[in-house]
């Protein structure tokens, strides 16, 4: 790498972390009653587009440090027959998710980094080609599909090969957000796997 472009990468980085600290401390600062409506709204509005409609097999993720709240949306798909699925952790070192059906009761468990999940079931466990929708929590988004995540990769390293793919790309990633974590731009990486909607509860848009 030309120290030029690793100066350029450098910056990039520290202005992400720093974007990241904000959005999630803005995020943390909200009330249980603010995450409660937010994640009511963002269901009430999601339920009824065509996109989640459509989609039978639907990843979700459990809410953590003051994400949007999935859990309405996720009893919408259960009364509407849907099947739901949670990301799991994939063995130390693999830095990949499994997706494990998942019902109201169901056991979970708490992961290295604290967040619950149910117990890894290979036998159970479908890939992402096998589902229709990923939905997935994020610190930032901008207009153009760019998603800020933790840092961890984890989702862009599952759907890789959604960047290889000109047709038949499942599952759809969509992300899951409060309006105020939409930002003009974020610098896009080579390996970042871009959104085809985000939903807030002013609504859903698609990229």
């Amino acid at each position: 790498m030309h120290p030029t472009d690793l100066t350029d990468q450098l910056t990039q980085d520290e202005g992400r972390a720093q974007l990241r600290r904000a959005l999630r401390a803005r995020r943390r600062a909200l009330s249980a009653r603010e995450r409660r409506l937010a994640g009511e709204a963002a269901a009430r509005r999601f339920a009824q587009h065509s996109l989640f409609l459509r989609s039978r097999r639907i990843a979700f993720y459990l809410a953590h440090e003051g994400e949007m709240d999935p859990a309405p949306l996720m009893a919408r798909a259960w009364a509407m027959g849907k099947r739901v699925y949670l990301p799991v952790l994939r063995p130390l070192g693999a830095n990949r998710l499994w997706f494990t059906p998942y019902r109201p009761g169901d056991r979970l468990v708490a992961n290295r980094f604290g967040i619950e999940e149910p117990p890894a079931r290979l036998a159970s466990a479908v890939p992402p080609w096998g589902l229709d929708l990923v939905l997935a929590p994020l610190v930032g988004f901008d207009r153009q599909g760019g998603r800020l995540g933790m840092g961890g990769g984890f989702y862009d390293r599952t759907l890789a090969y959604l960047l290889q793919r000109h047709h038949w790309r499942r599952p759809l990633l969509a992300g899951l957000a409060y309006e105020f974590q939409e930002v003009p731009a974020l610098p896009r990486q080579p390996w970042d796997v871009p959104l085809a909607a985000v939903v807030t509860e002013q609504g859903a848009r698609l990229f």
